[in-house]
């Protein structure tokens, strides 16, 4: 009979209480003593679609290894001080190893430093820290190639024809928004502060603050006729918003995240591409290094590239891409 190990989802609110009344106990440092290995995950939110397949497919794999995942988020995307908490809390619960996309890859620091020193391997996923060595490896999304994709696929777009770019960024510092943000330039040909660029907003990725982002941005200016967006949610704000203006179908939107719904939002035609990324590939990896190290000792290194492809139903020249037939196959594999 196939044994299933309990997986324990928590939110940061009501961690610390049960920390205290978790009776199964294992030391971080010199190995578990009894029952499963525990790991730990810590995503920026519990509501993002992103976040929510990274922790059902680090679940998933990790009742398939015989270990325990605690999972715990931040109450929004940029909670660093939930984050601390959390992860203070999950090594006083015993875990061998913390899984975690920080919010702030800088404030972060100290309390992954302090899970370190308590023996825990702690790996990022999605979002690189800073420095990266504060981490034992990192499982990610190579972001700016990510957003260099997006930029890249959205000039080929506009052809010969001047762009009027808006920008729907993500959460101001965030390393994730850094990179992609700076990749779409580089892809598009422009640096910051090109007069190619009439406006931009932080999202936080969410769609709903995107759309007012938007709505005030086109307020301004509405000769818009490219639009990068940090994800999809930010994506799926945007294209209200300019549909709203009666400009859907006139400018050239791209995205990031290659969810099963975003792919659905590029055949649809709501936006003409998205980069996607594989969160399944990196939880499932991220897992196995858990265990791994709670066997027999062994760390993982280094940046671990887990790629991204580009996917619309409108292909260019020079850029390789996928349709959304496979896309839809494929979200977040």
């Amino acid at each position: 009979m196939r044994r299933t190990v309990p997986v324990v989802l928590l939110t940061v609110a009501v961690l610390a209480t049960a920390a205290c009344t978790q009776t199964k106990s294992g030391s971080a440092e010199g190995g578990q003593s009894s029952g499963p290995v525990k790991i730990g995950l810590v995503t920026k939110t519990d509501t993002n679609p992103y976040f929510v397949k990274l922790r059902e497919s680090a679940k998933a794999h990790a009742e398939k290894s015989g270990a325990e995942l605690i999972a715990v988020a931040g109450k929004f995307d940029g909670d660093n001080e939930g984050q601390v908490a959390a992860i203070e809390n999950l090594v006083q619960q015993g875990v061998k190893g913390i899984l975690i996309t920080p919010s702030n890859s800088t404030g972060i620091l100290g309390a992954l430093k302090q899970a370190k020193e308590k023996g825990v391997l702690v790996i990022a996923l999605d979002t690189e820290t800073d420095p990266k060595d504060a981490v034992d490896a990192t499982y990610a999304t190579n972001n700016t190639t990510a957003g260099e994709l997006e930029g890249k696929y959205i000039k080929a777009t506009l052809g010969s024809t001047p762009p009027r770019l808006l920008m729907m960024d993500g959460t101001p510092g965030g390393t994730v928004d850094e990179q992609r943000h700076r990749g779409f330039l580089q892809g598009m040909g422009l640096k910051d502060g090109d007069p190619a660029i009439i406006g931009a907003a932080p999202t936080n990725g969410d769609q709903n603050k995107a759309q007012a982002a938007m709505e005030n941005l086109l307020q301004r200016d509405a000769t818009v006729n490219a639009v990068y967006t940090l994800n999809e949610p930010a994506a799926r704000g945007a294209v209200a918003a300019l549909t709203a203006k009666g400009l859907a179908g006139k400018v050239a939107v791209g995205s990031i995240d290659g969810g099963c719904q975003g792919v659905a939002d590029v055949k649809a035609g709501k936006y003409l591409a998205t980069v996607m990324q594989f969160p399944k590939k990196m939880a499932e990896q991220g897992v196995d290094a858990v265990v791994t190290f709670a066997k027999d000792g062994k760390k993982p290194t280094g940046f671990q590239d887990t790629g991204a492809q580009l996917i619309t139903d409108k292909p260019l020249p020079g850029l390789e891409s996928k349709d959304t037939t496979w896309g839809s196959q494929n979200c977040w594999g």
